[in-house]
């Protein structure tokens, strides 16, 4: 049964983006808005983002990952290497990461190059995981086919078994990326479909040009 959706529109009126409020580099104004969302008790998990990415078959493919941490070099995140996500990254390391906080009317889409995280770096965030956690890294070979649940819940308890008595390290695997932005746009929404949409393209001399878009 088909049901129309035609006339599902909100008015966007709760705030405005202008140059004048733009700082010079867009990390300043990406923690401005990642904060306030996080402080907004209305957004549940504020680091959640859409990762965007293409495989070997040309299609493109988007999910949701947690943003890890953020800094002037880029934006961090982990998985399995052996996943979708990380084969992709292998043939093309381009990838788009986007956060839509609706409660605000704001979306954040980040085009960048995902490179390798060290292993120190890896293995510093893996200790701090919860063992269960921990052992889902070894237990879920992501992204390939399982006959049941049953499977992964036996997979789990046999690494559970396996690291009962020692410390759970980190499965080779599985590590992070640092996603480092070439170009940030950031939409406020506003009425009449004449949404604000600023964007720092990163230059050649790595300045910032900040660029209005049409809605």
């Amino acid at each position: 049964m088909s049901k129309d959706l035609s006339n599902y529109r909100k008015s966007y009126e709760k705030q405005e983006l202008l140059e004048s409020n733009c700082p010079k580099k867009p990390l300043e104004l990406f923690k401005n808005w990642f904060l306030n969302a996080d402080e907004s008790n209305r957004i549940e998990e504020t680091n959640a983002m859409t990762i965007s990415t293409i495989g070997k078959d040309g299609f493109p493919k988007s999910r949701v990952v947690l943003l890890k941490k953020y800094t002037e070099e880029g934006f961090i995140f982990y998985t399995n290497y052996d996943s979708e996500k990380g084969k992709a990254i292998a043939l093309n390391n381009h990838i788009c990461l986007s956060f839509f906080w609706p409660a605000l009317e704001q979306q954040i889409i980040i085009k960048g190059k995902a490179e390798f995280l060290s292993e120190e770096e890896s293995d510093g965030y893996f200790k701090s995981r919860p063992d269960g956690s921990k052992l889902g890294a070894w237990a879920s070979n992501q992204s390939s086919v399982v006959s049941s649940r049953e499977v992964l819940d036996n997979n789990l308890k046999t690494f559970k078994n396996k690291f009962k008595a020692t410390p759970i390290l980190r499965p080779k695997h599985w590590g992070g990326y640092n996603v480092k932005p070439i170009s940030i746009e950031f939409w406020q929404g506003r009425p009449n479909r004449m949404h604000d949409r600023i964007r720092y393209r990163l230059e050649k001399d790595f300045s910032w040009k900040i660029e209005r878009l049409a809605p």
